[in-house]
């Protein structure tokens, strides 16, 4: 049976609340005991489902300074008793006003009990022990009474705000991926609307408020990913398309052919001296091999000066002698399939195309650049046709291609033999120059 007051002192009024709030005080359970400042972090996580502030926690604050145990429990009393005056000081300078003002909010908000004396004055009164009889002030066992349910609401915000933190990430990995794939496609030419798909993408982020809320986040990602999935599946049934109009024969024998012949034939002009052998290309792991056979063994015996005065050949990087793209077609048939759509137009999808062959043949980017640098762009794409359409007789394409750039520096290669080779291998005795 309550003895004490339960109304409070002076005008302010009793409301069903504070009752409520004073009976759920009153049901702690025995021994229940709990670390004051542990409660206030979980106080802080939870301010907004409870209903108050900043200002109202450093007031909450200043009043467990008060209290002289780090456990709130039943047994050391649960009543402290501070003036405003010492509570504006410790919540640094706040005003006195203030103090009143957020100390009412905690009350309403459940989390303090008031506990007023006669007089309406904080204070208590001891034994001729000097131990606490009786106090008034306010009591902070909702505190305590309250604390599963508000260590509970604060792994709730927490969990919340972990999921909302999750879900930015993953609308950023959606957002970055959207944007490159489409970059992508942009800049390989794939068929496409890409302009209304970055118009939609566009659509759906600037759509989003500056201060959304979780299931926004939600709803936006589901979004995103589908779109993402789109146009996934749209660059997916072009790389099959591609693949599929490629010469699968060809890539089955490039993979399986661990026994390849000599490549001399493929490129004649190698040869410096009789029986020179080429240095191995360290950085990959081949070795060159190529026997030089004289003029009886050309299979185009003209000379270099000859061949350059052929109508349509040019000089061009690196001071090798470029060749009409119609030509290297002809000698290099096999490099068509990887043009746009399966077409080769101009030099322009040439060279698109020798950057998908230099990534299947497993030709690092470095040694393609370093070719290209050399030899110029057009030969570069020329070299990586020749060594398309002999793939099967070779063991490293990177290595090769390596090869080749080094006796373009050093003046030892020329693309026409090769050319010329190619051309007889593939039966075409005339040579029709477009």
């Amino acid at each position: 049976m309550h003895t004490g007051s339960v109304t409070p002192f002076g005008r302010r009024s009793m409301t069903l609340g504070m009752l409520a709030n004073q009976v759920m005080a009153r049901k702690i359970k025995p021994d229940q005991s709990v670390d004051k400042w542990k409660l206030f972090r979980a106080l802080c996580e939870a301010k907004a489902l409870l209903g108050i502030g900043d200002r109202a926690l450093a007031v909450l604050n200043s009043l467990l300074t008060f209290y002289p145990k780090n456990e709130l429990a039943q047994e050391n009393g649960l009543v402290v008793f501070p003036s405003n005056i010492q509570l504006s000081l410790r919540t640094h300078g706040m005003a006195e006003q203030t103090v009143r003002r957020h100390l009412a909010a905690l009350v309403e908000a459940g989390l303090l009990v008031r506990k007023d004396s006669p007089n309406g004055k904080r204070y208590v009164r001891r034994d001729s022990a000097g131990e606490i009889d009786e106090a008034f002030g306010f009591s902070l066992a909702p505190l305590l009474a309250r604390a599963e349910e508000i260590e509970q609401l604060a792994a709730a915000v927490m969990a919340e705000r972990l999921h909302v933190q999750r879900l930015r990430e993953r609308i950023t990995l959606c957002r970055r991926d959207i944007a490159k794939l489409i970059e992508a496609a942009v800049e390989e030419e794939i068929p496409g609307d890409w302009q209304g798909l970055h118009r939609e993408f566009r659509d759906l982020i600037e759509g989003l408020p500056r201060s959304p809320t979780t299931a926004q986040l939600e709803l936006l990602l589901d979004e995103l990913t589908a779109l993402r999935t789109d146009i996934l599946n749209r660059l997916e049934n072009q790389v099959k398309s591609t693949k599929q109009r490629g010469n699968a024969n060809y890539i089955e024998r490039h993979i399986q052919n661990s026994k390849p012949e000599s490549i001399s034939e493929l490129e004649p002009s190698f040869e410096t001296k009789q029986g020179a052998i080429a240095e191995p290309d360290n950085d990959r792991g081949s070795l060159t091999a190529a026997k030089g056979r004289g003029e009886t063994g050309h299979p185009f015996p003209q000379k270099e000066e000859e061949q350059s005065r052929r109508p349509g050949v040019r000089n061009d990087g690196g001071g090798l002698k470029s060749f009409p793209l119609g030509l290297v077609l002809q000698a290099c048939p096999e490099i068509l399939a990887y043009g746009p759509d399966g077409l080769i137009g101009n030099w322009r999808d040439l060279m698109a195309a020798a950057v998908i062959v230099r990534s299947m043949l497993g030709v690092s980017p470095s040694a393609y650049e370093e070719a290209a640098n050399m030899m110029g762009p057009e030969n570069a794409a020329t070299v990586m046709a020749c060594i398309l359409e002999r793939g099967g007789h070779i063991n490293s394409a990177g290595g090769y291609l390596r090869d080749l750039t080094r006796r373009s520096e050093k003046g030892e290669f020329a693309i026409g033999p090769m050319l010329m080779a190619l051309l007889k291998a593939n039966g075409q005795g005339r040579l029709k120059v477009g």
